[in-house]
């Protein structure tokens, strides 16, 4: 019997030594690939959007093994934030996917108040110094809004790292784009015509933080546009940042899954997202 015992024992201690190196391995070959950080990235949706809209992009950079943490942000009408579950001490790139109860808010001044909420109230629960941001559309708005107000307040978390995407920074078709926005200027960034929206972002070309890496992502369907936000409208957010940035490059995606409201639910754009944030 107690030879048996000796034997089984051998066994056990013979596989959990066979495994060890498959489980280091993985987790080495994670470290070789994807920077681990303990900067969280925000994930902002765009106009009638939520958490569904960020969900697809969340889930496909914890599938990879990039994070293991996520949480919601949730900001109320009045624009009180709860954080629903829970950052560990180190979590590895953790992810905050922000959510708007007020969704079809066009107020971009007080969407801006909303994202300092957010990020105060991480900040002051977890100690964050920096964050990354992500916004889809009307998202973004939220966020050039926020650091127009914000920029040069040292006491928040620092941002690293934005993408833009499908960003309707001079205004979205059919709705509030100039009539008159024929073109872009190719070095500049600087649209024909500028909405009064964009007008008001216009001090950021003095003030958009310096040391932020900015990658710039919008769709073409064919025509010139994501369906919803042209490209014109987009390529402006060049303007806005005024050689600043540590560094700014555009991609313009085509094919599948290109339309606005499908950019957030493309692979495509999920692969580029894990690159950008995290890709040694």
């Amino acid at each position: 019997m107690k030879q048996r015992f000796v034997i089984l024992s051998s066994l056990i201690v013979a596989l959990v030594i066979l495994l060890l190196p498959t489980s280091s391995g993985h987790a080495q070959q994670l470290a070789d690939h994807y920077v681990h950080s303990t900067t969280p990235t925000l994930f902002f949706h765009g106009f009638g959007g939520s958490t569904k809209s960020e969900q697809y992009m969340v889930d496909g950079i914890m599938a990879v093994g990039v994070s293991k943490t996520a949480i919601v942000a949730d900001v109320s009408g009045s624009g009180q934030v709860t954080l629903e579950g829970t950052i560990p001490h180190n979590a590895v790139n953790p992810l905050v996917e922000v959510n708007f109860e007020n969704n079809q808010n066009t107020n971009y001044s007080e969407q801006g108040k909303w994202a300092k909420n957010v990020i105060v109230k991480l900040a002051n629960t977890y100690h964050f110094k920096k964050i990354n941001i992500e916004a889809h559309s009307m998202g973004n708005l939220a966020v050039m809004y926020y650091l127009l107000a914000n920029a040069h307040n040292k006491k928040l978390p620092q941002l690293q790292k934005e993408v833009a995407l499908g960003g309707p920074f001079d205004g979205a078709m059919g709705w509030n784009q100039p009539s008159d926005l024929k073109s872009v200027n190719a070095k500049t960034g600087k649209p024909s015509a500028m909405n009064g929206s964009y007008r008001k972002l216009l001090p950021l070309r003095h003030s958009y933080p310096r040391q932020v890496r900015v990658l710039n992502v919008y769709g073409d369907l064919g025509t010139g546009d994501d369906s919803q936000v042209s490209n014109l409208s987009s390529k402006s957010f060049r303007y806005l940042l005024n050689n600043r940035p540590r560094s700014y490059r555009e991609i313009r995606l085509t094919g599948t899954n290109v339309k606005h409201e499908l950019l957030h639910h493309n692979p495509q754009v999920n692969q580029i997202l894990i690159k950008f944030f995290w890709g040694k």
